[in-house]
């Protein structure tokens, strides 16, 4: 074929298994596509060429023999966030930088069982805490997206920004993500991808550096919900190694997609028309009603009242696990150690202060002050009973509704350096992707659209608890109405 790159994921493990081409092939295409871009682009911060060749020849020879897993030979990009034996792992950090993992991430080894071949480390927001991809210790990652009449660079969003990216810019067939107030779902929509997390428990985190634990939960980008489908299947399992991982089977996703959606109750929360909503925004949302409604689906108004809550819930309790979670990068257990310090506090604070950049201090900061004796009670655990209110939103409308449909984001793709300087403003982006989190429903974001400037504008549904199947489902009946086809014009 002409151009291997530009391949679904299973267009791709289809086309390796028929033997079209090997792996060998596609993955020196994928690396050859890396090593013009990436200067440019900035996805990458690890290439594992020659690692990548090693594992596509150990497919070919198993595809030759009649054998292999359901991502045979398919070349994708792992987020830093994944402990990757033998790969340097940072979490976008300074602190982290130059660590090696001795084991696998469970997420990755299910993946590797399964035949996939790794390209690289992606580029992300430092241990996953950002809106825009600029808090990366390696520098921000370029929307391979641009403007109509500006050459300024875009964010691909954040944290999952290098996953977006390569996905977009066809370095990878598809990419891991992970997602703790809507890192892979935020991203995806700003860069034209399909990008899923699923129900809290689904995907072990066992091997993921750890922002909030309660929150954190890996899933896919790809370039359709299909391919989506597949690689959640391959990412999801139970791990004895992760405590809060669920017993219970993981369904072949990729059934759903494509059925149809006819007297599906598709719910349409009040809470989510926001202040200032761009018209292109609230348009795409009616514009999805009426898609799900022409294909069968009745639109059903709900209110889920304690949403104004959940950026400030999400915004104490994030940092306070994240202050929990970060404590042991001290320069004595784990991570950076500075130099020349005097003393043992004066190690603690020069070794975090250079291992961490400004948003992670930020944070980590906040979450001390919450869980602190004097406003423990007032802050977190009153931030605690808000989120049972917001999970207990949902419980009380999913006798009404199947699923909920709502914008991925209040915006576009904004230009690198325009939210920098404000952290609230940044922080608004999670706006309409948090609520999911903090109940621990399975979401996606579906690119529907594009605004007046050409970028593309994603629409999310969310689904109850383990019903990943309509979730899928709803995400396909949508991608099928909006026949969203534009890419990125090459100009990397």
């Amino acid at each position: 074929m002409s151009d291997l790159t530009q391949l679904t994921l299973k267009g791709a493990v289809d086309g390796l298994k028929a033997k079209d081409f090997s792996s060998e092939e596609i993955t020196r295409a994928f690396l050859s596509n890396i090593e013009a871009a990436n200067p440019i682009l900035n996805a990458y911060v690890e290439v594992t060429a020659d690692k990548a060749i090693d594992m596509a020849r150990a497919s070919d020879a198993r595809l030759a023999a009649g054998q292999g897993g359901v991502l045979e030979g398919a070349p994708l990009g792992i987020k830093d966030l994944f402990c990757t034996d033998g790969v340097q792992t940072t979490a976008g950090s300074n602190m982290l930088r130059g660590f090696v993992p001795p084991y696998e991430s469970t997420v990755t080894a299910n993946l590797w069982r399964d035949g996939a071949v790794m390209l690289g480390k992606l580029n992300m927001d430092e241990f996953a805490m950002g809106s825009s991809n600029e808090t990366s210790a390696f520098g921000p990652v370029v929307n391979p997206w641009k403007s109509k009449g500006s050459n300024a660079d875009l964010t691909p969003g954040g944290s999952s920004g290098g996953s977006a990216c390569a996905v977009a810019a066809d370095l990878c067939l598809a990419a891991t993500a992970s997602d703790t107030g809507g890192s892979i779902r935020q991203p995806a929509a700003f860069t034209g991808t399909v990008g899923i997390k699923p129900t809290y428990g689904r995907a072990s985190r066992y091997g993921m550096v750890a922002f909030a634990s309660s929150l954190d939960q890996a899933g896919p980008i790809a370039k359709n919900v299909e391919d989506a489908a597949l690689l959640l299947k391959s990412m999801c399992s139970f791990d004895i190694k992760d405590s809060t991982s669920l017993d219970i089977p993981t369904p072949d996703w990729s059934r759903f997609v494509g059925n149809s959606v006819k007297g599906l109750r598709i719910g349409v929360p009040a809470e989510y028309v926001v202040d200032g909503m761009p018209d292109e925004i609230q348009g795409l949302w009616a514009q999805g009603m009426t898609w799900l409604k022409d294909a069968g689906c009745e639109i059903v108004h709900i209110s889920l009242p304690h949403t104004k809550y959940a950026l400030p819930t999400y915004y104490i309790v994030a940092p306070a696990e994240a202050s929990s979670n970060l404590a042991r990068y001290d320069g004595m257990r784990f991570g950076h150690r500075a130099k020349n310090a005097t003393s043992l506090t004066d190690l603690y604070e020069t070794s975090r202060a250079e291992g961490f950049g400004k948003e992670v201090q930020r944070r980590l900061t906040i979450g001390a002050y919450v869980l602190s004796a004097g406003f423990y009670d007032a802050y977190y655990v009153r931030a605690l009973k808000v989120r049972r209110r917001i999970a207990e939103d949902f419980d009380n409308v999913w006798d009404q509704v199947d699923a909920i449909l709502t914008p991925s984001t209040p915006s576009a793709a904004f230009a690198i350096g325009d939210k920098e300087v404000d952290p609230v403003t940044m922080y608004l982006n999670d706006i309409f992707t948090v609520t999911a989190n903090l109940a621990g429903l399975p979401g996606i974001s579906v690119p529907a659209g594009v605004d007046a400037n050409g970028l593309p504008l994603g629409l999310q549904v969310i689904g109850k608890a383990l019903d990943e199947a309509t979730v899928f489902q709803v995400a396909s009946a949508l991608e099928k109405a909006a026949g969203f086809t534009a890419k990125a014009e090459k100009w990397w």
